[in-house]
């Protein structure tokens, strides 16, 4: 998934769940949730396409949300498991080694499926948008 979609499903825990903690907690689970769904990814090579994914997120979030700030630490935890892979590769250790097969190779299983079809990939991306944009603005 782009950290965009992370963002705002995180985003969303903060605003529905009203225990901050939860709303932390769930915001951090639903990064491998949605990594399990089929989806398309950009190279996360291209440092500018990370930055605008980052900034695109945050300009939603603000636009669509009453700007509480459990809000913004939701979206943060949402995306934290993309930032141990980087901190993995940056500085590789057992403990984010342990992390990043999680991630990469158990969660993200579907992602070579090739019986799955762009348009479905996609698709979850934008439906995950959507209803994370109405429980925002609810």
């Amino acid at each position: 998934m782009i950290l965009l979609v992370h963002m705002l499903l995180g985003a969303a825990m903060g605003h529905v769940v009203k225990n901050p903690i939860l709303a932390i907690i769930m915001a951090y689970l639903s990064h491998y949730l949605l990594d399990f769904i089929p989806h398309i990814e950009y190279d996360v090579k291209k440092l500018k396409k990370i930055i605008l994914d980052l900034c695109l997120g945050i300009l939603f979030i603000f636009l669509f949300s009453k700007n509480n700030p459990v809000i913004y630490i939701c979206a943060f935890f949402a995306i934290l498991p993309d930032g141990f892979t980087v901190l993995n590769n940056l500085f590789p250790n057992k403990i984010l080694e342990i992390h990043n097969k999680l991630h990469t190779k158990k969660i993200h299983f579907l992602r070579d499926n090739k019986k799955i079809s762009n348009f479905w990939r996609v698709f979850s991306q934008l439906l995950i948008i959507f209803i994370s944009i109405l429980l925002l603005t609810r």
